[in-house]
C-alpha cells in the first residue's frame, strides 16, 4: 500500500481486539482479490483486512456489516470492487484494472447514500514525527476516518499500542483500558460524555496522557470536565473528515481555534477561510478528486479571537416568528448548566410563529424544566429560550458515536 518509506514501521506494535492480542505481523491477513470491498462484524477481521491490504499493496474498503445495505453493496461492487463478507465473496459488476495502495472511505451519509473517497495509506498517516510511547483506544466504527487516523498511527510509528472497542463495549470500556494499560484515548463528545454519565470514576482513574475529541462540535463544557479530570494529559481537538483529511488540531483546552489561523497558508497544512459563515478548506490531506477548496457545509462562528464550529449550515437555524434561532448555540448553554451532561435541540412547528425552540436533555445532577428555562433565559434572546424540555434516560449514541438525533 503505497505510503513511502517506513510506512509499515509500526509492524511490532502490539494490537488488541476482542479476537487477538499480539502485533501487527502476526495476525493472519485475509485472502482479498486484487480490489475488494471487506464487509466486517469486528475489529478482528477488520485488521486483518488491513494488513492484508498493506503488505500486498492492494486496493481496499472497510466497512462495518451494520453500514452496507444492499443499495449500498450493489454500487461498491458497481465501482469495480469486488465484496467479501466472510466466506462469501462477490465479484465487481464493472471490470477496470486494481489501483494498488488505493483506500477507499465511505462518508458518512448524513445527506443521503454514503459516498466513496480515495485516499492512501499515506494521506491517512495524519501524525509526523517520533512519538512517545502510548496505548491508544479505539472506539470508532470500522473503517470510518477515525478508526483509520488511529490504526496508520500504530502501523506508521512504533511504540502506538492499540485496544480497540466493539460498539457492544461502549458501555464497559474504562474497565478493559483500566486493565490493558491505555494511555491515549480518542472519540466523540458524545463518547466522552457517555462515559462520564455512566462510570465517571472509572473514566477518571484511567492514566491519560492524552484525550482527543473529534467528529462533532466541540464545546468548551466538555474540553473543560476532561481536562480537570486529566490535569497532567494534552486535552485535544480535531477536525476531519473523509473528504477533507485532518485539518485542524487544537492543543491549548480551548474551544475553536484561534481567528488568525484564518487565510495562513503553511506548506503540509490547511488553508482555513470563513465565507457566509461556512467553513471552508483547502487541505493537502484532502482526498483524490475533492475540490482544492472545499465547502464543508459547517457553520462556524467567531468570537473573541476564536473561531467556533457551531454545527450543519442545513440544519442550525430555527425561524421563530422570523428570528433565527441557532440550535448549536442553545445545546451549548443547555450542556454549560452543571446538572446537564447532554443536549439536543431542534425546532418544531408551531402555530403562528412557525416554529418554537425544544430541547432533548440528560441530565448527571437535579434540574427541572423550569430550571433549564430560566438558565437560558439569563443568557439567550427569548425567541432561543427553549418552549418544550424532554428528559431522557441515556444518552442516544450511533455507531459512528455520534448522537443518534
Amino acid at each position: 500500500m503505497t505510503a513511502g518509506a517506513g510506512a509499515l514501521a509500526g509492524r511490532g506494535n502490539r494490537i488488541i481486539t476482542r479476537g487477538f492480542d499480539g502485533r501487527w505481523d502476526e495476525l493472519e491477513p485475509l485472502e482479498l482479490p486484487p480490489a475488494a470491498a471487506v464487509v466486517v462484524g469486528d475489529n478482528h477481521d477488520a485488521a486483518r483486512a488491513v494488513w492484508a491490504a498493506a503488505t500486498n499493496d492492494l486496493e481496499v474498503l472497510v466497512a462495518s456489516r451494520t453500514r452496507v445495505t444492499p443499495d449500498l453493496a450493489d454500487a461498491l461492487r458497481g465501482s469495480g470492487l469486488a465484496l467479501v463478507d466472510g466466506e462469501q465473496v462477490e465479484g465487481p459488476t464493472a471490470v477496470r484494472d486494481p489501483i494498488p495502495g488505493r483506500v477507499w472511505l465511505l462518508t458518512s451519509g448524513s445527506t443521503g447514500r454514503p459516498k466513496q473517497v480515495a485516499h492512501t495509506l499515506a494521506s491517512l498517516t495524519t501524525v509526523a514525527g517520533d512519538q512517545p510511547r502510548r496505548t491508544w483506544l479505539c472506539p470508532y466504527a470500522h473503517g470510518a476516518y477515525a478508526w483509520w487516523q488511529v490504526v496508520t498511527l500504530s502501523m506508521a510509528h512504533p511504540g502506538q499500542d492499540v485496544l480497540f472497542i466493539e460498539p457492544d463495549e461502549l458501555d464497559s470500556w474504562p474497565a478493559r483500558a483500566l486493565e490493558v494499560g491505555v494511555t491515549a484515548a480518542s472519540g466523540t463528545p458524545t463518547f466522552w460524555r457517555q462515559a462520564l454519565y455512566r462510570d465517571p470514576q472509572s473514566v477518571a482513574a484511567l492514566p491519560l496522557e492524552q484525550v482527543t475529541l473529534g467528529g462533532e462540535p466541540v464545546d468548551q463544557a466538555i474540553l473543560s470536565r476532561l481536562t480537570e479530570m486529566f490535569p497532567s494529559a494534552r486535552v485535544s481537538w480535531i477536525y476531519a473528515s473523509s473528504e477533507a483529511g485532518a485539518t485542524i488540531a487544537v492543543h491549548d483546552g480551548r474551544a475553536g481555534f484561534p481567528q488568525e489561523w484564518l487565510g495562513r497558508e503553511m506548506e503540509g497544512r490547511a488553508t482555513l477561510t470563513v465565507e457566509d459563515g461556512e467553513l471552508l478548506i483547502a487541505s493537502p490531506k484532502r482526498g483524490e478528486g475533492i475540490d482544492q477548496v472545499l465547502r464543508t457545509g459547517d457553520r462556524v462562528e467567531i468570537a473573541d479571537g476564536r473561531v467556533l464550529i457551531t454545527g450543519r449550515m442545513a440544519s442550525d437555524e430555527i425561524n421563530v416568528g422570523g428570528a433565527k434561532a441557532s440550535a448549536s448555540a442553545v445545546r451549548d448553554v443547555l450542556q454549560a448548566h452543571p446538572a446537564v451532561v447532554w443536549a439536543a435541540v431542534r425546532g418544531r412547528k408551531a402555530p403562528i410563529v412557525g416554529s418554537i425552540v425544544t430541547a432533548d436533555v440528560v441530565l448527571s445532577g437535579e434540574a427541572s424544566s423550569a430550571d433549564l428555562t430560566a438558565w437560558c433565559s439569563e443568557r439567550l434572546p427569548d425567541y432561543s429560550v427553549p418552549r418544550r424540555v424532554r428528559f431522557l434516560d441515556h444518552i442516544p449514541i450511533k455507531e459512528t458515536l455520534k448522537s443518534d438525533v
